[in-house]
């Protein structure tokens, strides 16, 4: 049953993030457009460009999740209860569970929008944008379609491997979270995300 829970912390990461990550590329095409990255690149390392720029829009993307969750969570009041679905408590818990979704939410924004950065580095045009895009777009879904393979197969090697790979990592632990109440697990997982969004950064 907790497996429907996992799914939905699964679809709803993957779902904010392809849609909120897509921003840092199109942002960066437009600065490069208009010439802007010129400037800020005589002023200041690169480097201190793409990291602010990343977490800039991660910051207007949690701001947009946090306005919507609001009016969501008000809209909900005026629905009737037997209206609202319900979905099996997950093993760490609820409120634990939410943490770690917006957590890996944050893990997966960070390294897909790096990505997005260097695609947006190399491109010159929108038109090269959506080519080059495209199969780190596709490649994404994949890796999504993996996470949720994995889901029935807890502590299996398939499983083990999603938890470990950078770009399932986050969907993957977030179904573990869902069945499993071991805690440790995801305080690896997120310091491995981080290491590794830093490094594609670099």
């Amino acid at each position: 049953l907790r497996t429907v829970t996992a799914q939905g912390g699964q679809i709803l990461v993957f779902f904010l993030t392809m849609l909120l990550a897509g921003m840092v590329l199109s942002n960066l095409v437009e600065e490069k457009s208009n010439k802007i990255i010129e400037i800020l690149a005589a002023s200041i390392p690169m480097e201190s460009v793409f990291l602010g720029k990343l977490f800039a829009m991660l910051g207007m993307a949690l701001l947009g999740i946090f306005v919507w969750t609001s009016v969501g969570l008000i809209g909900m009041q005026f629905v009737p209860g037997q209206a609202t679905p319900s979905f099996p408590t997950p093993a760490v818990g609820w409120p634990m569970f939410v943490a770690l979704c917006f957590t890996y939410f944050i893990m997966a924004y960070l390294m897909l929008g790096a990505l997005f950065l260097g695609i947006g580095a190399m491109a010159a045009t929108v038109r090269e944008v959506q080519t080059i895009s495209m199969p780190v777009t596709m490649a994404q879904l994949i890796n999504f379609f993996f996470a949720s393979y994995s889901l029935t197969k807890i502590g299996e090697p398939i499983e083990q491997f999603a938890c470990i790979f950078p770009f399932s990592s986050p969907f993957a632990m977030i179904g573990r979270a869902a069945q499993e109440p071991t805690l440790w697990h995801h305080g690896v997982a997120i310091i491995g995300q981080l290491a590794f969004a830093i490094l594609l950064l670099r």
